[in-house]
C-alpha cells in the first residue's frame, strides 16, 4: 500500500470526495506542462495545473516485481498547450510524466506523488490524441553494453568514434529552399558537394516549426548552383518553412572498409571486423578452404 503525507493520508480516511489527479509532463528540452482532471486550475510545487476538458487517463494496474505496466492518457489539442504540430515533430516522445492524488481544496499542502512514467507510442485521430504510458521499468528491457558485431556500434564523431566532424564538409550549415516532398527537401547554401556526400547521414533543423528535430537522411544528390536535394528516410508530418536554417552532418554505414578508406579511423573502429559470418559458422568443414586460424576478413 502507498504511503501518503500524513495530512493527505487523514484526508483521505474522512472519505471525502475532494480528491483528483494531476499530471506533470516534462520534455527532453526542459518544457513543462501540468494537467488535471478537475474543473479549476490547481497550483503546487511550483507548476500550474491546468483543466484540460476531456482529458483522462485509462485503468491501470500494478504489481510487484519487474514487470513493465502501461496506462494510457486521452485529450483533446489545445492552441495553449498541448499541439498537433508539437506531437507530430516528436517532442512529447520520452516525456517524463509525474501522477499526483490531489486534495483539490488544499492542492499545496495535499497532494502525493502517485506514480513516475514516461510517454511511449503516441496516436492521433482528429482534434484528438492518445499516448501510451511507460513505466520506468520498461528501461530494464532495453539492451544494455556492446553487442558482438562486424560493424560499429559508436556514432560517427561521438568520444568512442574520435572522427574530427569540423574539417572536411563533415558538417555544413544550409536553409530549407524548398519541400518538394514529405520525405525529399531542396536545401540551399551548399556547393561543390559529390553525389551521396549525406548519404546515411541526418540533419537538424536548427529554427522554425521543427527546431531541434534531428532526422535520419537516406540519399543526398550533388550539389548543383548552391543547392542539394536529400532524402529523408521517414517522411515529415510537419512540413518547414522556406528559410529554415538546418545543420547536416555526414553519414558512415559501419562497415571497417568505410573507417579506414573514408576516415582513415581504423584504430578506433568500434566492431569486429574478423568476426566470421553466419553463413562461415554454420557451413560443414571443406577440404578445399583452409583453417589455419588466419585473419577471414582483409
Amino acid at each position: 500500500m502507498r504511503a501518503f503525507a500524513e495530512d493527505l493520508a487523514t484526508h483521505i480516511a474522512t472519505g471525502e470526495m475532494t480528491l483528483c489527479r494531476a499530471w506533470r509532463v516534462t520534455r527532453a528540452d526542459g518544457v513543462v506542462l501540468g494537467f488535471t482532471e478537475h474543473d479549476q486550475m490547481l497550483e503546487f510545487s511550483g507548476t500550474r495545473f491546468e483543466p484540460a476538458s476531456g482529458f483522462a487517463a485509462s485503468e491501470a494496474n500494478a504489481a510487484s516485481g519487474l514487470a513493465a505496466p502501461a496506462a494510457e492518457i486521452k485529450g483533446g489539442f489545445s492552441s495553449e498547450a498541448i499541439t498537433e504540430g508539437d506531437l507530430a515533430a516528436g517532442r512529447y516522445d520520452g516525456a517524463r510524466v509525474e501522477l499526483f492524488l490531489v486534495n483539490w481544496q488544499q492542492p499545496e499542502e495535499q497532494h502525493g506523488l502517485l506514480s513516475v512514467q514516461e510517454i511511449g507510442e503516441v496516436q492521433r485521430a482528429g482534434p484528438a490524441f492518445s499516448a501510451e504510458l511507460r513505466s520506468i521499468a520498461h528501461r530494464l528491457q532495453q539492451p544494455q553494453g556492446r553487442i558482438y558485431n562486424r560493424r560499429c556500434d559508436a556514432d560517427l564523431g561521438d568520444a568512442r568514434c574520435g572522427v574530427d566532424m569540423s574539417v572536411g564538409g563533415r558538417r555544413r550549415t544550409a536553409v530549407v529552399a524548398d519541400v518538394m516532398a514529405a520525405d525529399r527537401l531542396r536545401l540551399g547554401g551548399l556547393d561543390g558537394l559529390a553525389e551521396g556526400h549525406f548519404r546515411l547521414g541526418h540533419l537538424r533543423f536548427e529554427g522554425g516549426p521543427l527546431a531541434g528535430r534531428r532526422l535520419a537522411i537516406e540519399e543526398s544528390g550533388t550539389a548543383v548552383e548552391g543547392f542539394v536535394e536529400v532524402r529523408l528516410w521517414l517522411p515529415l508530418e510537419v512540413s518547414p518553412e522556406v528559410s529554415d536554417p538546418v545543420t547536416l552532418t555526414v553519414g558512415c554505414d559501419k562497415s571497417f572498409a568505410t573507417c579506414r578508406t573514408r576516415f582513415t579511423n581504423q584504430r578506433n573502429f568500434q566492431g569486429f571486423p574478423h568476426m566470421p559470418g553466419s553463413d562461415f559458422a554454420y557451413s560443414y568443414v571443406s577440404g578445399a578452404s583452409t583453417h589455419d586460424g588466419g585473419v577471414l576478413y582483409e
